[in-house]
């Protein structure tokens, strides 16, 4: 049977269908789907980690202990998870593991453009490179035989077309090898020196042969034509190429890592010109230059943003210059916090007590947009508090004072508990702000240890905040709600003047995870005088008009946050 399947949904069934029995993600964008659609075969235990690190423990130790099994997350996340992962592939596994990193060229949700690639040569691990969602599906199910043929865990490497696009996919059944007999193996599994001096022979005697054997690989294939032109690329430019050079020859490299060297040679030798096409890092190009093959690709494309068809069209086919999407006169439109969002009233406070926040990723980050404009660092989860510690340390008590780490629940749990272990630890004076919105908001509303469900929504130990900050020796630890800007503000003011460690839970759920019962803000235009405040909160149900503002009433949720900044009269709660 065929089916449309998104590229993350085609990788869970691949899973599936594998006989994985073990997976464990943290969500991020472009990765969060394959974790959510696994949960729903319940004949795999699927779970969501407080963080990739975890995940990747969780899938080893289920590897090793016999069982097909798997981590998923976005590319930053195999850098939280590189710790385990790089020694992982010295132990080896016993079971098949898997891990799947999904890169996002473009940054459209992400901080950087990290190639995963890299970490995978890095690491010495496969990775593989799927361009449809049929090949995320049957590259799962390879990926597993590779690991258990070469006793190691394997990438599967997505990028966000890839992960995001629909293609058809043949499903297959599921068929689930035996668990397989741990047994004990302190030279393999104890990654002592001593043991693992051994072990890195291994490695690289592994990869040597999975190299030479990349050679002969199915998904390592030549696609010959006009042979002027030549092309090596994979993933989702392999697409983009077919499509904007469809008489070039072409070289799909299905593993990205390691690179089978005799078939490149061949194709280079039986073609004019060589160009590699490649999202993201010229890895390929790099590689095969210094083979001696002559190649460009780069100095075309440049490393930055996505491919597209019509970007490939104009850079080697001399095609006239045209967008993605044809935008030039359609103006900006920047994210903004929903209606009803808490964490609105919470940066607006911190705004108006012009404190330098230093913040972390999440919905709240959308703070650093104006009118709000109440960020001042983001960097990566839970870099926040340690930022802000730094900061104290670097300038003295008084910038403690003017300074506050804001972090959402989940990335609390994520990243966020050992950095306010170190401020207590080291004495620090500074203020923490947990935006506690009982969800993990901007990855599209999944559980997390502190709002008490597991990825099926059925109840769990909820983690206590305010007894862990305590136990970890927070002087003060207060709970506000943010839509009550004046209490807001005076609890804030009073923590940042205190002489210890605090913390304030800025708690209240997410405007899109609760029933909406109150009627819209009525606005009477005839009060309105124009003083422009209730457009402070940025608050995308308040239009400004010519003679002063109005309400739509589509969008607004009746918070009444606005009502609290009208001193006129203008705004005000529904009866």
């Amino acid at each position: 049977m065929k089916q449309l399947m998104l590229g993350n949904e085609a990788i869970a069934r691949g899973a599936y269908e594998a006989g994985v029995r073990v997976s464990s993600a943290y969500p991020g964008t472009p990765s969060t789907e394959i974790n959510e659609n696994i949960a729903n075969y319940r004949e795999i235990y699927s779970e969501w980690a407080p963080n990739e690190k975890v995940a990747v423990e969780v899938a080893l130790g289920a590897a090793v202990g016999g069982a097909r099994s798997m981590a998923c997350m976005k590319h930053v996340g195999l850098n939280v998870a590189a710790d385990p992962f790089f020694t992982a592939t010295y132990t080896g596994i016993n079971a098949g593991m898997v891990v799947v990193v999904a890169d996002d060229p473009g940054m459209h949700s992400s901080q950087n453009e990290q190639d995963t690639r890299l970490l995978a040569r890095a690491s010495h691990a496969p990775c593989l490179d799927p361009s449809s969602s049929q090949e995320c599906k049957d590259f799962m199910k390879l990926a597993f035989e590779i690991s258990e043929e070469y006793d190691t865990p394997v990438i599967v490497r997505l990028t966000t077309r890839i992960a995001h696009a629909r293609t058809l996919v043949e499903q297959g059944e599921r068929v689930v090898p035996e668990l397989r007999e741990y047994k004990k193996d302190i030279k393999k599994y104890v990654s002592m020196p001593a043991n693992m001096i051994g072990r890195h022979k291994v490695v690289e005697a592994r990869e040597i042969r999975l190299a030479e054997d990349a050679n002969t690989l199915p998904i390592n294939r030549i696609e010959w034509a006009d042979r002027k032109i030549g092309v090596i690329t994979s993933g989702a430019a392999y697409n983009y190429v077919k499509e904007a050079m469809p008489e070039a020859s072409v070289l799909k490299l299905g593993l990205a890592y390691p690179l089978p060297r005799k078939l490149i040679e061949e194709f280079a030798a039986g073609v004019e010109t060589l160009y590699v096409i490649e999202d993201m890092e010229p890895f390929y190009e790099d590689t095969i230059k210094a083979w001696g093959i002559p190649c460009s690709g780069k100095d075309k494309t440049g490393v930055q943003g996505e491919l597209f068809m019509h970007k490939i069209e104009e850079k080697f086919n001399g095609a006239e210059p045209v967008g993605p999407m044809n935008t030039a006169d359609i103006p900006v439109r920047p994210p903004v916090l929903c209606p009803g969002c808490p964490h609105r009233g919470l940066y607006y406070v911190l705004g108006k007590l012009k404190l330098t926040v230093c913040s972390d990723i999440g919905c709240y980050t959308l703070g650093a947009l104006p009118p709000l404009s109440g960020v001042d660092t983001c960097v990566c989860m839970g870099a926040s508090i340690g930022m802000a510690h730094g900061m104290e340390k670097a300038r003295g008590v008084d910038q403690a004072k003017h300074t506050v780490a804001v972090l959402g629940d989940s990335t609390f749990c994520h990243s966020g508990m050992t950095g306010l272990l170190n401020m207590a630890y080291n004495r620090s004076v500074g203020t923490v702000i947990i935006a506690d919105n009982s969800i993990t908001g901007m990855t599209g509303h999944q559980n997390n240890p502190a709002n008490g469900k597991d990825i099926h929504g059925e109840p769990t130990t909820q983690l206590d905040i305010v007894k862990l900050c305590e136990a970890m020796g927070v002087a003060s630890v207060r709970i506000v709600d943010p839509f009550d800007l004046k209490e807001t503000e005076r609890v804030i003011k009073e923590e940042v003047a205190r002489d210890g460690l605090s913390v304030v839970i800025s708690r209240r759920p997410c405007a899109l995870i609760i029933k909406q019962t109150n009627k819209p803000v009525v606005n009477d235009p005839d009060a309105c005088v124009g003083c422009g405040m209730c457009m402070k909160v940025g608050c995308p149900a308040i239009i400004k008009t010519e003679t002063g503002v109005r309400i739509d009433p589509t969008q607004c949720v009746g918070c009444g946050m606005c009502t609290q900044l009208c001193h006129f009269g203008a705004l005000k709660s529904a009866e």
